[in-house]
């Protein structure tokens, strides 16, 4: 072993930027994905290492992964490409990160917890925006309210999606709206909605299946956890959608119609919407006397944050700051870890 790691699927838009961004911090990446023409292209403009390795090719795959110590996984849609990654890293003993904010991948991982532990891998899905900042978030809300038993979560400014985050979206559209309730996820029966006020006065916010109904019941073990957009057309027209015209859009057919006409639109935010722009999240914490706290944090635009919290965890894990077994980002580097990055600011807005 090394103090090598991967950046598996640098060839789409966040692992493009990741492997930018990975140039200018001085790190060596190996490269790897499964279009070559693509890899090399990029691997070139950085002076890295590639190798062209699809996941079904299961040698390939573990000889790749051999040579490093860490993977950091950026192909999606998890969904699909998490497992094969995951039982790769289990059979070659190394690190595993992603940056997936879908709940059942979380889920997976987390059942892998005990296998993980025997390979002495650590499984930590989420060192992204997906789920990073509002993990620390909430770890940083229990710290506040010890016997909180109920959590909220609200996000601000996610503006312009990549290819890979909008397709995502579109195979989540038959799975409703997922809420934890009683420590169980759950789906809600009905739209949920609240103001929140992310630094400009109340907002409306509507709840959505965000990855931290997972991990932030892994990190906080609060039992009642619902997590809030602010509410756009879009997200407005998701949450009127019926059972059944989810379960219409969530067909094969109209699956490949809407992810057709995402690969027309532009592959993710330019760098310039990228410096402007900005995330506020939002965090509730409630006991059973009704006593509350809440607190604010500001970020950088999330696929920026992607790149700095995601190959930061990599400096990390590579100079043995690890823990065999299924991680959040909070539970290994602490709720202030988020604090540490430039243009992350916490407030505590009572308590």
């Amino acid at each position: 072993m090394s103090d090598r790691f991967m950046i598996y699927g640098a060839t789409g838009y966040t692992g493009k930027l990741v492997a930018r961004t990975a140039k200018a911090l001085g790190m060596k990446p190996l490269l790897a994905g499964r279009n070559e023409a693509r890899l090399k292209a990029i691997a070139a403009q950085h002076g890295f290492e590639y190798q062209a390795i699809a996941l079904d090719e299961t040698e390939a795959l573990d000889a790749g992964l051999s040579q490093v110590d860490v993977v950091l996984h950026i192909a999606g849609p998890f969904s699909r490409t998490s497992k094969p990654m995951v039982e790769a890293c289990l059979r070659t003993g190394t690190h595993y990160l992603d940056i997936t904010g879908e709940i059942d991948v979380f889920e997976d991982c987390a059942a892998r917890d005990e296998a993980a532990q025997k390979a002495g891998v650590m499984l930590m899905p989420g060192v992204g925006f997906d789920v990073v900042p509002s993990d620390c978030l909430a770890a940083h809300m229990k710290a506040r309210m010890p016997d909180a038993t109920e959590l909220t979560l609200g996000i601000s400014g996610l503006g312009h999606m990549s290819h890979g985050t909008a397709k995502t979206g579109i195979e989540s559209i038959g799975k409703g709206t997922r809420i934890r309730r009683d420590g169980r996820i759950v789906a809600a029966k009905k739209p949920l909605r609240r103001d929140i006020d992310y630094g400009q006065g109340a907002k409306p916010s509507i709840a959505v299946g965000w990855g931290d109904v997972s991990t932030a019941w892994h990190s906080t073990k609060i039992r009642d956890i619902t997590v809030y957009f602010e509410s756009n057309p879009q997200f407005e027209q998701m949450a009127k959608m019926g059972a059944v015209a989810r379960w219409l859009m969530s067909l094969g057919p109209m699956q490949r119609a809407l992810k057709k006409r995402i690969e027309k639109q532009p592959e993710g935010p330019t760098d310039e919407q990228r410096r402007e722009g900005f995330a506020v999240l939002f965090g509730e914490a409630v006991n059973a006397e009704g006593e509350r706290v809440q607190s604010r944090l500001r970020t950088p635009e999330g696929y920026t944050l992607t790149a700095m919290t995601g190959l930061e965890i990599v400096r990390r894990v590579l100079a043995g700051d690890a823990q065999p077994g299924f991680q959040t980002p909070s539970s290994v580097f602490g709720a202030d870890f988020i604090t540490g990055f430039e243009g992350c600011t916490r407030q505590d807005l009572n308590g």
